[in-house]
């Protein structure tokens, strides 16, 4: 259980503590948001879930029983008033009752998935217009949602960023050239198709050819036309990179949201939101062999594998197109141990699979 103390000494329970979950690189305490629902004078029991979106990532899902005229704005501003914007469900569900298990306890398996009036909407307007019929298509898909009126906001609907990301891309396919900046700025449908109606009469935005030729052996600003640095910042630059300026295939800014996730990797403490650890096993060296190679192919044939982001003592974070990056893997041996732990290290690791740590 997790609880924390009140200054009248008493304990305060938050909820379970193996409830954490970790939603767009945030990790979150489900019993906190169920408890702060279970304030609301009108709510009787609550229950909060990650589910899957069905774009790989996750929404938070609330739960309750009680009035059932609540509306989803109601409920979105109360809990507003005290959680953080991500941590406040995309969609909220009324029960007559919570599912339970045969020994009386929630059965979070048995929650239904929640359907369009689970999410905020505001009052329905018909979309106008080919940009906003178009719209309307691709927001429905992502967001899988029935209906989508041109004053709903992407947000509330429950999209996040990187949805955002996939939804830019797929207006671009259908000829609306816009940004995602342009979404945060913007993020009703029918702000967000008035700014792709006067941004798609514009030309594409032309990205001028790498000035870097292969075997250089000294960058010079004039090189980089993407991003404005002094010499002394791209012999820094530089410096950091394995084989000097002749490993440096490109050097230009972040992209918006790459700028996110390195604010993120700077706040935390411990770890990295952003990294997600994968342990694979492999019953002959060969597999194991074979796997690194594809994936070294994998990393020489993809740019974004070969990146590196710098930004300590330059004017703006830039990220470092590397030519070469070969693995770097590391053989740990796993001998036998005396005592518990080697008991405890036969049972985590069979002697004839192989583990390593690229």
């Amino acid at each position: 259980d997790l609880g924390r103390w009140l200054a009248d000494g008493s304990i305060e329970f938050l909820g379970r503590n193996d409830f954490q979950v970790k939603v767009r690189g945030f990790r979150i305490e489900l019993g906190e948001i169920e408890a702060r629902l279970a304030g609301h004078p009108a709510v009787r029991e609550t229950a909060v879930l990650a589910r899957e979106d069905g774009s790989g990532g996750k929404r938070l899902v609330a739960y309750y029983t009680g009035d059932a005229g609540l509306s989803v704005d109601d409920l979105r501003a109360y809990l507003a008033e005290a959680l953080p914007e991500y941590m406040v469900p995309a969609a909220f569900v009324y029960l007559e009752a919570l599912p339970l298990t045969a020994n009386g306890k929630l059965d979070r398996k048995a929650l239904p998935a929640p359907d369009g009036d689970a999410y905020a909407a505001r009052g329905y307007e018909a979309p106008q217009g080919q940009t906003e019929q178009t719209l309307v298509a691709i927001w429905a898909e992502l967001l899988k949602v029935g209906q989508v009126g041109r004053h709903d906001n992407f947000f509330e609907l429950g999209g996040h960023s990187l949805l955002a990301v996939t939804l830019i891309a797929r207006m671009r396919q259908a000829g609306l050239n816009i940004d995602v900046r342009a979404l945060f700025s913007a993020p009703t449908l029918a702000g967000l198709a008035a700014l792709a109606d006067n941004g798609s009469q514009a030309e594409q935005v032309v990205i001028p050819a790498n000035r870097i030729p292969a075997g250089c052996t000294a960058i010079t600003p004039d090189l980089l036309p993407l991003v404005s640095l002094a010499q002394a910042d791209i012999d820094r630059i530089i410096a950091a990179v394995p084989g000097g300026a002749a490993n440096v295939q490109d050097i230009y800014p972040l992209a918006p949201l790459q700028e996110g996730i390195l604010f993120h990797h700077l706040m935390e403490s411990e770890g990295d939101a952003y990294l997600m650890p994968v342990l694979m096993a492999f019953d002959t060296r060969e597999r194991l062999d074979g796997f690194l190679a594809a994936l070294q192919a994998a990393v020489a044939r993809h740019d974004i594998l070969r990146t590196s982001v710098a930004w300590e003592g330059l004017p703006e974070p830039v990220q470092v197109v590397w030519r070469q990056a070969p693995l770097k893997v590391e053989e740990v041996a796993i001998e036998a141990e005396a005592g518990d732990a080697a008991e405890q290290l036969a049972e985590r690791y069979d002697p004839r699979h192989y583990r390593l740590d690229v």
